[in-house]
């Protein structure tokens, strides 16, 4: 059998997955199981598309819900009191400067369960999370990324 991956989370990416999974388990499945009462008022399955896309809808909440609940499960929660400034951690705001972009950018390093580039959480197995990590104030790295090599100077770090 397998190992099952652990996900190292924040505290807050953990309620934010709990707060999912109980909108999926009860408000979501009400909708969903309406929808098929709806489309089977219709008639005839075979050619019913609202029943389908109903059935739809549930599989994919089902399978939302199983990897939420796998994930919740396997969830390795960061300690925020034991988050250091001293050196790049998952968990921690670092402010960098981008070279290619030539502006500062704020990231927050997060698990890959919770990461969110559209607000700058990235997670610590993408390219530059994981170049980031155990870095300091001061330093200075180059990053492999699709797009070729990214330069970064590590300006501050933070707590969430």
């Amino acid at each position: 059998m397998s190992e099952q991956k652990k996900y190292v989370m924040t505290y807050d990416g953990v309620k934010k997955l709990e707060q999912e999974l109980e909108y999926l388990k009860t408000t979501r499945r009400k909708e969903i199981t309406e929808k098929i009462k709806v489309a089977l008022g219709y008639g005839d399955l075979s050619e019913n598309s609202e029943y389908d896309e109903a059935k739809n809808d549930q599989a994919f909440n089902e399978g939302r819900i199983l990897q939420i609940e796998n994930t919740l499960k396997n969830a390795t929660v960061v300690d925020e009191a034991e988050i250091s400034t001293d050196t790049v951690t998952v968990g921690c705001k670092v402010k960098v400067y981008d070279y290619d972009f030539e502006e500062e950018v704020i990231y927050s390093i997060v698990g890959s369960a919770e990461a969110d580039p559209t607000e700058f959480k990235i997670s610590n197995e993408s390219p530059v999370g994981s170049g980031l990590l155990g870095k300091k104030v001061d330093d200075e790295v180059e990053i492999s990324v699709p797009g070729g090599m990214a330069k970064f100077k590590i300006l501050a770090i933070s707590r969430e």
